[in-house]
């Protein structure tokens, strides 16, 4: 057996970790050699003793890293371990680093180049727009935005990295065949084509409330820094940027309206010393080792470029027409600029990629909110 196959193997055992797998590795001196031991070396490991040992010993034999390679395999996944050259290097660095990966999708060099961007489920509309306009910002400067595929935030920051043309990696909190929530399975198959899922989680296990938690310290570890938006203090992206903090990433957060629950979180961060972030200024702010002062004002520039739109006639009518109000049905909407349904339809997504307006549900649209800030340009004006 290789390290590579006993790392898969251990992964897959139930009562053992990271934690405990390098303790074992570091007292008997491989991977391998874990999995060839008697019963009573692997209690002699400070921390082990005999029940954890007992059930090292009654798992092992029926577990089988080429079956489990096989089935990732049907479902278009590799799996990476430590000892693999496409494992990702910021894992390395954290106190627990996952045993093996299951990745759907493609790791890149630029990945090292990572934020991540996490909120509650239950988000505003405001929070939902700062998700995407942060996330969007950032992928177009060049960061690989990492997120939970979680309802709200995360999917936001996730479809918006897309809408950017950026790369984008979801975390999973459960295996890559229990996808969860199982409405964004077409957002994962769109992400496993322009970035990766990834799961430490064994095929079939399910998510749960202890899965979540674990897998935040991975969304955390691949990133130079966390942003959250909207959290309450409980939460989970608060657990996520708690991790980021021991394993000395940048902790950045969003400020909210002082009367909603999901404010309170990123207010929390502030006041203990986290970085306010309005803008993609404040970003690369946190970031001057990575963006010297003459890349920061060439993307900053970049930025404020597309503050002046320069829509069509058909476009800037839609824009018109939602511009003192916070939302319209798309039938009100088919009305008041005299368009057909296929026309609108057609106009919709042409506005989303341009990040004007955003669907919400129930048919209804609305302008993306940092847009009532901007000059509308001429239709013949240039950017």
């Amino acid at each position: 057996m290789t390290a590579r196959e006993a790392y898969v193997v251990l992964n897959q055992i139930e009562g053992i970790g990271p934690v405990r797998v390098r303790a074992l590795c570091e007292a008997l001196g491989s991977p391998e050699a874990v999995l060839a031991a008697s019963s009573a070396a692997l209690a002699a490991v400070r921390g082990i003793g005999s029940k954890v040992a007992e059930g090292i010993v009654a798992q092992r034999d029926a577990l089988d890293a080429a079956r489990e390679e096989s089935a990732a395999a049907k479902l278009g996944a590799r799996l990476v371990t430590p000892v693999d050259a496409g494992y990702p290097e910021p894992l390395n660095n954290i106190y627990d680093p996952p045993l093996c990966l299951y990745v759907r999708g493609t790791l890149a060099p630029t990945d090292a180049r990572a934020l991540a961007i996490v909120g509650t489920r239950r988000a505003s509309h405001y929070g939902i727009a700062q998700a995407e306009r942060l996330a969007y910002q950032a992928a177009k400067a060049g960061f690989a935005i990492v997120s939970g595929l979680a309802r709200g935030i995360d999917t936001a920051a996730h479809r918006a990295a897309l809408q950017a043309g950026g790369r984008t990696l979801a975390v999973l909190g459960g295996a890559l065949d229990k996808l969860y929530p199982p409405e964004n399975r077409d957002l994962a198959e769109q992400i496993a084509a322009q970035g990766a899922l990834l799961s430490e989680f064994p095929l079939g296990r399910a998510p749960d409330r202890t899965t979540f938690p674990y897998r935040n310290r991975i969304v955390s570890g691949l990133c130079k820094g966390v942003i959250v938006v909207e959290a309450g203090i409980d939460s989970g992206a608060m657990n996520t940027a708690e991790q980021a903090m021991e394993q000395g990433r940048s902790v950045m957060a969003v400020p909210g309206r002082v009367d909603l629950d999901g404010a309170r979180g990123p207010h929390r961060l502030i006041k203990n010393g986290a970085r306010l972030v309005e803008d993609l200024d404040d970003v690369l702010k946190e970031f001057e080792f990575l963006f010297p002062p003459a890349e920061r004002a060439r993307l900053v520039r970049q930025q404020d470029a597309r503050q002046r739109l320069t829509l069509a006639p058909a476009e800037e009518a839609v824009v018109r027409a939602l511009w003192t109000e916070p939302e319209l049905d798309v039938d009100v909407l088919i009305r008041r600029t005299g368009l057909s349904s296929a026309q609108l339809m057609t106009l919709t997504m042409q506005l989303e990629m341009k990040r004007v307006v955003r669907r919400l549900p129930g048919r209804r649209l609305a302008l993306m909110d940092e847009i009532r800030q901007w000059e509308l340009a001429p239709a013949d004006a240039t950017s």
